[in-house]
């Protein structure tokens, strides 16, 4: 009896050190849920996904957790809340991933941090901005990524600094566009005495804002605050060129859009002159982590990083430290790893506290804005036009 239990034993432990090769390499999952075709910014969406693709390298080189990888698991949202929703569900339930990054839209992040909430899967987001995304102060939602009310802040300095009395904003209806107008409208009057405001939201899916932008040509603002995201924002730019109101009216795009490299292969002559807001420039002293970034994207793509590609790097990477520090692929593990610990990010240290407002597990990156002066001009190569302690050239307005 004792020698057949002896046999059944070793039988077992057998069984046991056979397993344990295999549940070591079982991978560790992570969902990328971002905008890969339209309506949605797909080049945004790319680009994202470029960055988290060589964050995954970089982590599988040495292996998280005792050797284990960590596998991408892509979902397009198209910028839709619906499919947002749809796919965060199968990432969640079907997929098995231990968190999912590359929001970019406002209107889809605020539709799925519900359900990060119920399958309890953090969700971080990528270039969300929108002010609700973190003041709902959920367990589960996690951003490394500018609050628009911070946006707001900085251009309202700008243009107080420029003395700019008559301000348009052009909006597209979702909660990014929606969300900055509101702030702008509550923190406009702290700006000077008779300044004045005119803001006009149009649908997302219009094809011809020509009677917004003569609407505003004959309002004779000093500047105009471009608030479309991806083909609006091209569009607002375009149009309002063809309309006389640019470049002779500084134009400000209300993200780095214009950072990209398909910007000049868009708009050619019609994009000179535009200013528009970034968080990250190629002059940056980064951290080791993201000079090593920069140094291997410049070799493999031949050109500079844009933040986009930054943030979806950073996201895995700091996912895949706190999973060391956690000692556990467990979501509620991860959770608290990432409150408890400081983190290695791109450009600076990435920590998340439980602050008032809308910083609840939230980390800012700088912002600057810049401009084009020249038609062609390399991202390199932009002025700094603001804050005065980065900046580089003085705002061009062509006579």
């Amino acid at each position: 009896m004792s020698r057949r239990l002896t046999i059944v034993g070793l039988a077992l432990l057998a069984l046991a050190l056979a397993a344990a090769p295999a549940l070591a390499q079982k991978p560790v999952k992570i969902g990328v849920l971002t905008p890969l075709s339209p309506p949605g910014d797909p080049a945004a969406g790319q680009l994202i996904l470029r960055g988290a693709k060589m964050g995954a390298d970089e982590v599988n080189a040495k292996g998280i957790l005792g050797g284990r990888k960590v596998e991408l698991v892509v979902e397009d949202d198209a910028g839709t809340p619906e499919k947002g929703a749809a796919g965060f569900r199968k990432l969640a339930t079907q997929d098995g991933v231990v968190a999912v990054i590359g929001q970019f839209h406002s209107s889809v992040a605020l539709a799925v941090q519900d359900l990060a909430e119920q399958f309890k899967v953090p969700i971080f987001a990528t270039q969300a901005s929108a002010r609700a995304f973190s003041e709902k102060h959920l367990n589960y939602s996690f951003r490394t990524h500018v609050i628009d009310t911070d946006r707001v802040q900085l251009w309202n300095r700008w243009i107080k600094e420029k003395g700019f009395k008559k301000v348009a904003l052009l909006a597209e209806n979702t909660d990014y566009g929606v969300g900055l107008v509101e702030d702008t409208k509550k923190l406009f009057p702290t700006i000077m005495p008779g300044a004045e405001l005119k803001t006009i939201v149009f649908d997302r899916a219009v094809v011809d804002l020509t009677p917004q932008l003569l609407e505003i040509k004959s309002w004779k603002p000093d500047v105009v605050i471009n608030i479309g995201v991806g083909t609006p924002a091209y569009l607002i730019i375009k149009q309002a060129a063809d309309v006389g109101l640019l470049p002779g009216t500084p134009m400000l795009v209300s993200y780095d859009m214009p950072a990209r490299a398909e910007y000049w292969k868009n708009l050619g002559e019609k994009g000179n002159f535009v200013s528009f807001l970034v968080y990250y420039h190629p002059t940056m002293k980064l951290t080791p982590r993201g000079e090593a970034f920069r140094a291997k994207y410049r070799e493999q793509f031949k050109e500079d990083p844009v933040y986009a590609s930054l943030n979806g790097y950073a996201q895995v990477v700091l996912i895949a430290d706190a999973l060391e520090a956690a000692k556990s692929d467990n979501s509620d593990a991860l959770v608290k790893a990432l409150l408890a610990n400081k983190f290695q990010g791109w450009n600076a240290t990435i920590s998340f506290s439980r602050g008032d407002g809308p910083y609840w597990q939230q980390w800012t990156p700088p912002m600057l804005l810049m401009q084009y002066t020249k038609v062609d001009m390399p991202f390199t190569e932009a002025k700094i036009v603001f804050p005065a302690e980065f900046k580089t050239g003085d705002l061009v307005v062509p006579k």
